[in-house]
């Protein structure tokens, strides 16, 4: 699939933007004495709900003992609490708290009317062709 000089060329390209808009979204952020790791944590809590500390290492492709370094981190911050796990009393769920919510959707709203500006200057071609590729970008984050 990837023969063409072509084919080569557009996955450049698509990874330049996606980097360079990723870091500018990056510093919009309202936190900015969180490390990506610990953000990236908390939107994963935020997304799928509480989850024991091995679990969130697994969806955040972290060793076990840093994703205990990061929550540690986050409950120093309030950012999130250890629960008891319902079906086994060894075990503890990692949950957001509200002060984590708060501070989440803030961000997503500001970075959000970020992008719906910089969408503005779009054309209606261009505006279109990125509607319809974004489920796409979404599915590649996400293998």
């Amino acid at each position: 699939m990837m023969d063409d000089p072509n084919d080569a060329e557009a996955v450049n390209t698509l990874r330049m933007g996606v980097l360079r808009l990723s870091r500018r979204l990056r510093h919009l952020g309202v936190d900015h004495t969180l490390s990506l790791a610990e953000l990236s944590a908390l939107g994963t809590l935020s997304r799928c709900g509480a989850m024991t500390p091995g679990e969130l290492a697994r969806k955040e492709h972290v060793q076990p003992p840093s994703m205990t370094r990061i929550i540690a981190l986050l409950q120093e911050r309030d950012l999130v609490r250890l629960e008891p796990h319902p079906e086994d009393r060894r075990q503890k769920l990692v949950a957001t708290t509200d002060q984590a919510a708060a501070m989440l959707e803030s961000s997503r709203h500001q970075r959000n009317a970020w992008l719906a500006k910089l969408i503005e200057e779009l054309d209606e071609e261009e505006w279109a062709a990125l509607r319809e590729a974004a489920p796409v970008l979404h599915k590649l984050a996400h293998l």
